[in-house]
């Protein structure tokens, strides 16, 4: 990993970690999960709205984790909103590859911008331990999307 990617990696989880965007119970959802990662007890909850067409217009979270599992979950509330459920999708596949280096990734129907976002979360591929953390939201959010109430990373 770069240096500029690896300072990148650590003020993003700093910022997302200590400051969590859309870190709250929202009055409405109609898509819920629950998300927990056994091996450091990390979990949360993701609700999300979605709109007839099935554009997420609401995603938010609530939970507690490590600052790896906060950040991510943080940053993936801030790019979802606004994508249709394909879309949504598409990034969780973009940042599994991303941060495990499994999969491939269909780049044509990513946002450059989301990708440079998610990017600076590859940086915990450096930690196997931690990509589970890393990985806890999008595999809810996920859920989430699918109609399940529940998932874990074990």
């Amino acid at each position: 990993m770069s240096d500029d990617l690896r300072e990148l990696y650590q003020e993003l989880v700093l910022d997302h970690g200590r400051h969590p965007r859309n870190r709250r119970h929202p009055d409405s959802f109609n898509h819920e999960a629950f998300g927990k990662n056994p091996m450091c007890g990390d979990a949360l909850v993701v609700y999300l709205m979605l709109d007839p067409q099935g554009v997420v217009t609401d995603c938010a979270f609530m939970g507690e984790g490590c600052a790896i599992s906060m950040a991510s979950a943080s940053l993936m509330t801030e790019i979802v909103r606004g994508k249709t459920v394909d879309q949504a999708n598409a990034l969780f596949a973009a940042f599994q590859h991303l941060a495990t280096g499994e999969g491939e990734v269909d780049e044509s129907v990513l946002d450059e911008d989301d990708l440079d976002r998610l990017q600076a979360l590859s940086g915990v591929r450096q930690f196997p331990i931690r990509v589970k953390c890393a990985t806890l939201a999008w595999h809810t959010l996920h859920a989430a999307m699918q109609g399940e109430e529940m998932v874990s990373t074990e």
